[in-house]
Order: C-alpha cells, then structure tokens, then sequence
C-alpha cells in the first residue's frame, strides 16, 4: 500500500497535495482498495465549498461513498477524465486519479489534517 509523506490526509481516506495556494484532493490507496473497482464518478462542481462539504460520491462495485472536501475555498477543477476512465482512480490513486482541485481560502485548516505517519496509523499500518 502506498502513502506518500508528501500529503496530508483526512480520517475519510481524502489526501490533499499543496501547490502554492491550490490544493489538489483526491482518495488514498487505502480507501480505494476498500472501495473495490470504481465504475462511476459524480462530481458536484460547486463554486465553492466548506471543509467537510460532499464535492461528489464515488461508486465502486462494493459501495458508494462521498468525496468530502478537507478545506474550505473555490472550486477550480475537476478530474473530468475519470468519468471516461473512472478506474484510474483504483490503479494511479495519487497521480492522474486526483479528484478536484480547490483554492484554498484558509490555510489554517491545512494544520488539523494529518500527517503520514498519523494516517497510516489511523488505517493500521
């Protein structure tokens, strides 16, 4: 299982990539090997949102789960890529598997995710 000390990460298996002020979110491998084969991405794009908003739901052969926003700022982006090749997000989970990209409005929410060492803690590893 992969969990790169770059990130940081939610307690529902979201990562977040910080480049300057955009954070870029997406699922951890641990989350989608829970999830077993993703079919089917249905994001929201809003304009904005807040921390712990749903931004979208994920649907995998198991279950269907929300994506949820670590931070609070403007929607820039989102993966449309994954609706023709949702499966990505199973095999390149931190690469071309990313899920929406947001400008952060307020960096402070950034210090209650965890870290690597937390995260994988927190999953049992």
């Amino acid at each position: 299982m992969n969990f790169p000390d770059n990130l940081k990460y939610t307690s529902d298996h979201e990562w977040v990539s910080v480049d300057g002020n955009v954070a870029t979110i997406g699922i951890t491998d641990h989350a989608q090997g829970e999830l077993g084969d993703i079919v089917y991405l249905d994001f929201k794009e809003p304009d904005s949102v807040s921390q712990g908003d749903s931004v979208g739901t994920i649907e995998a052969v198991k279950t269907v789960a929300d994506l949820f926003s670590p931070i609070t700022g403007k929607v820039l982006e989102v993966n449309t890529g994954l609706n023709d090749a949702p499966e990505t997000a199973n095999t390149d989970p931190y690469g071309a598997g990313w899920m929406v990209k947001i400008e952060i409005a307020n960096p402070d929410e950034l210090n209650a995710l965890m870290g690597v060492v937390e995260y994988k803690a927190s999953v049992g590893h």
